[in-house]
């Protein structure tokens, strides 16, 4: 490829989206941003096998769970509390098709979608977890099979790169253009995770497809989807208006933009009857981070 589809912010880099794990782990929580629904307890007190604590007894404790050798130790009846395991796989769904190779800032909307994605993987695996990816393309996805540790999500980086160099190639040579319906590329991902895992779709959500509300609905009933819309708010500050556009085929076209609002006064839309968290690739990473964390915890209480 050329030199400036080499540069950062337009190619997709392992050794950048590996580094991000330190970006992942350190990042506070942006304090106006509300959670989104859902979210998965890892470690909390239920009815597993791994011993959590002990304490005295109270009446109405199960007697079953009494520790005999600690109440032979005090005198006092003590009983274990069990730790719940809880297997949290996430699979996440980069939308690498035509329309997201473009941005006006620091980086396409591909890149901060990869960015995006990776800052919540690494939080995944850290928190005992599996993640895998799903990346949508003009041609056919790269799947990567949910795996945990730093392994697994080695693999989910490498699956990504594979998939946006290939888009990157395939924009240059004019080919692939359109970009097919998003709720037909959503088609596969139920059949990719276990029930009770969650997806987590990152795209600009453009040309979602007359059913996308339909194929969320039908993922939600056994899986949990959750969406990130990643926008470039250097549009919306632009003044409304036709611009000239050139295509890589060489034709000029004009396409309205400006005059919408900034995605940073609205952290939170709608997409599909659905909570979606709004990025903006032009924020650094570390901006992301911030509000990654507080709509997407690493470990939630029930």
């Amino acid at each position: 490829m050329s030199e400036a589809l080499q540069a950062p912010g337009v190619a997709l880099r392992s050794d950048a989206l590996i580094a991000l794990r330190r970006v992942a782990l350190t990042a506070e929580a942006a304090p106006v941003l509300a959670a989104l629904p859902g979210g998965f307890a890892t470690r909390r007190k239920g009815h597993g096998l791994e011993v959590a604590d002990m304490r005295e007894y109270v009446a109405g404790d199960d007697i079953r769970h009494l520790d005999r050798g600690t109440t032979a130790r005090t005198g006092r009846l003590h009983v274990r509390q069990f730790q719940e395991e809880r297997d949290r796989v996430s699979l996440l769904v980069a939308d690498f098709r035509p329309a997201m190779f473009w941005g006006m800032r620091r980086a396409f909307r591909s890149v901060a979608v990869a960015e995006a994605l990776t800052l919540i993987g690494w939080n995944v695996v850290e928190s005992g977890g599996r993640v895998g990816v799903l990346a949508l393309t003009a041609g056919e996805p790269v799947i990567v099979p949910p795996r945990g540790r730093a392994r697994g999500m080695l693999d989910v980086i490498g699956g990504m790169v594979q998939a946006h160099e290939a888009g990157l190639v395939a924009m240059v040579a004019g080919q692939g253009t359109d970009d097919p319906a998003l709720d037909q590329a959503l088609s596969r991902a139920d059949r990719l995770v276990p029930s009770g895992a969650e997806l987590i779709i990152g795209s600009g959500f453009d040309v979602p497809g007359a059913g996308l509300a339909d194929r969320l609905d039908a993922l939600a009933r056994r899986r949990m989807p959750r969406l990130v819309l990643v926008t470039d708010a250097q549009i919306a500050r632009m003044p409304q208006g036709r611009y000239p556009i050139r295509m890589a085929d060489g034709r000029r076209v004009r396409l309205t933009l400006g005059g919408g609002a900034a995605a940073a006064e609205d952290p939170v839309r709608q997409i599909a009857g659905r909570a979606a968290l709004v990025l903006d690739a032009g924020e650094t990473v570390e901006q992301m981070a911030r509000r990654i964390v507080a709509a997407f915890p690493a470990e939630r209480a029930a």
